[in-house]
């Protein structure tokens, strides 16, 4: 700012006002100073003014920092999910602060109570309920992706998770299957959601689910392919598998080819998401979609609410079985 206020002879309270806008200025200064910004390749720092006077547009997007075999930042149905946050947040015109912390961290508090951010949104339930509701009673305003719980201070976009069990397992039970594999971890909200949904589906049709048939795994690649491949070599009978995921579908669709197993004639499959490379594949994965534009579109709203003072109810989203080739 120093070397375009010498160059326009002009102060530098003058450049500062000309590319802010300022009415202060006149047009034929503001057009001389711009002008001169541009041959220098100078831009205004948005979050620097932005602190300066006392207020940010810029929203921080939270994903987990977990241990090995916990979800990755490249896991496929987090990215649609950004990416759906990162329309909505475009579509209002903030600003948005992708940034990686701890799971088990209250740290995720720092980019507002630094100024940084006027918001959060985070991609998942990873950090424990009660710290959830610290954050709340901070006055930190915050949506985040996952299931409704009880007694929660806070906002959450979810799907209907138990439904979307069902609806899997269900679809498995009508085409005749009878010993249904379930790959998640239920000691999560949302895959102990589903989980049930799983249960309640054997039950209306007069059966139990069997036990041995889960595996409780939901991101650890390694993990599930060794759990596959030594529940395919116990003997105990599987004529289908609702995995908790569609990457863990993948995973298992794989595995269950690389043993010989034909699917759906031998051993039907259905994943959960709906992530865009479900239809690539073949079989093509039959699947539960979950509506990742509208999630980000209902997150966005939900902060937006609170920022203006308002309450932000939970939101639960519609879900849908997809049917393809796979089951």
């Amino acid at each position: 700012m120093t070397d375009i206020a010498r160059l326009a002879g002009v102060s530098i309270a003058s450049v500062s006002r000309a590319l802010n806008g300022s009415p202060e200025v006149s047009e034929a200064t503001r057009a001389r100073i711009v002008e001169l910004a541009r041959s220098l390749n100078y831009a205004v720092n948005a979050s620097a003014r932005s602190l300066r006077q006392g207020h940010t547009n810029t929203v921080a997007v939270l994903a987990p920092l977990m241990a090995e075999g916990g979800q990755a930042l490249t896991d496929p149905f987090l990215w649609e999910l950004i990416g759906g946050i990162a329309e909505a947040l475009t579509a209002r015109g903030y600003r948005m602060l992708l940034s990686r912390v701890p799971t088990d961290s209250l740290a995720v508090a720092e980019a507002v109570e630094s100024g940084v951010a006027m918001g959060l949104i985070l991609t998942g339930q990873w950090l424990a309920h009660d710290h959830l509701n610290e954050l709340v009673l901070q006055g930190i305003p915050l949506a985040v992706w996952g299931a409704e719980r009880e007694r929660q201070l806070y906002c959450t976009v979810g799907t209907d998770n138990r439904l979307g069990g069902e609806l899997a397992t269900g679809h498995l039970l009508a085409r005749g299957a009878r010993h249904i594999a379930y790959v998640g971890n239920v000691s999560t909200p949302e895959l102990g959601q589903r989980h049930q949904g799983y249960v309640q589906a054997h039950t209306a049709a007069g059966l139990s689910p069997n036990p041995q048939l889960h595996i409780s795994e939901t991101f650890n690649v390694a993990v599930i392919e060794e759990s596959m491949r030594l529940l395919l070599a116990s003997g105990l009978p599987l004529d289908g598998v609702v995995a908790s995921s569609d990457a863990a579908a993948l995973t298992i669709l794989r595995v269950l080819q690389s043993a010989g197993r034909r699917v759906p004639q031998d051993v039907a499959l259905v994943g959960y998401d709906d992530i865009p490379v479900s239809g690539w594949v073949s079989p093509a994965l039959t699947t539960v979609r979950q509506p990742w534009r509208d999630a980000g579109r209902a997150l966005v709203q939900a902060l937006d609410a609170q920022l203006a003072g308002n309450a932000a109810p939970p939101v639960v989203l519609p879900t849908a079985l997809v049917v393809r080739e796979s089951a």
